[in-house]
């Protein structure tokens, strides 16, 4: 119901083909402290394997739990994953969502991320992509009663030919809402890095305080970025900013490093980790925010431009 296919094609085409996903139902004043992880894994040997899956998550009023949602693959194959996530908050939820894909370098993969937030829950929702040879998220947030918190926070890397798309709607329905938006992505390559995020503030929705900004790294002359930040207001009384930067390292960050004694190479590194980091410890669950942590910065070590001094 939350993600019924119009406007969104792929959404649809999920809904008439899926048959398995995750399904986790929290009653009402249920906590579960260890997470609960939704792990697909595609074996696929043979290009043009096509996979539908879906998950639905239920959560009713007071309850508290952490998702992790990962998509990998054991082999190297040209594959299709078209997923749907469905997330209907119920009051004063408690809820934080992390989404990981690590797919083949060959495969696409295309998601659609829809939430439901009732009055008073708090959502946090990551998304972590790294792999794939074309992602495309598509995230829709419905601040349907008031009080509600939403973060959503991602991070993309990217080299060679890879492309990450992200796309998000953030609907403000209701008063007293706050939502942020943080994006940053490190590209390589001629890969190329999408953001299109829109904030949707309806007449009823005063007191909206909604906050957006996509942070680019360009660690190539071949890499490119086309970032969108939008806002749409139907309100009077509301806080609302966007922003986004394209860029390359700030030379004169390098040079506070280096003036205390730090190497370039290594200043350089610790600053692109640091970008990447930024986004890495908003993750709340520690375990997981230190395992994805280690695996963004064995993923930053293994480009051997992280170390590079580019020319101007």
């Amino acid at each position: 119901q939350s993600a019924q296919g119009e406007g969104n094609a792929f959404a649809a085409l999920n809904a008439a083909f899926f048959q398995d996903g995750g399904f986790i139902y929290l009653q009402a004043g249920r906590r579960v402290e260890a997470p609960i992880h939704l792990l697909f894994i595609s074996t696929a040997k043979e290009s043009g394997a096509t996979s539908h899956p879906r998950n639905l998550i239920v959560a009713e009023k007071g309850s508290r739990a952490t998702v992790l949602e990962s998509y990998v693959s054991t082999n190297d194959a040209s594959y299709f994953t078209n997923a749907v996530t469905e997330l209907v908050l119920g009051e004063e939820t408690v809820i934080e969502h992390c989404k990981f894909q690590d797919e083949s370098r060959s495969a696409y993969h295309i998601a659609a991320v829809h939430a439901r937030l009732g009055w008073g829950c708090n959502l946090i929702s990551h998304s972590i992509a790294t792999g794939a040879r074309l992602s495309r998220n598509t995230i829709r947030t419905a601040l349907a009663g008031e009080r509600i918190e939403c973060i959503l926070n991602g991070l993309y890397l990217t080299h060679g030919d890879q492309l990450a798309d992200h796309h998000m709607v953030v609907e403000h329905a209701q008063p007293h809402c706050n939502s942020h938006e943080y994006y940053n992505g490190i590209l390589d390559g001629k890969s190329k890095g999408v953001f299109h995020g829109r904030i949707l503030v309806r007449p009823a929705a005063q007191k909206t305080d909604a906050k957006q900004t996509n942070k680019n790294l360009l660690l190539s002359d071949d890499a490119t970025v086309d970032t969108k930040p939008q806002l749409e207001i139907y309100a009077d009384d509301v806080k609302c900013t966007h922003g986004a930067t394209i860029g390359q390292l700030n030379e004169e960050s390098i040079f506070y490093l280096r003036a205390r004694g730090i190497g370039e190479e290594t200043a350089r590194r610790m600053l692109i980790h640091a970008f990447a980091g930024e986004i890495i410890e908003r993750i709340r669950y520690a375990p997981a925010r230190e395992e994805l942590d280690k695996l963004v910065w064995e993923r930053l070590e293994q480009n051997p431009r992280v170390g590079e001094k580019r020319s101007v």
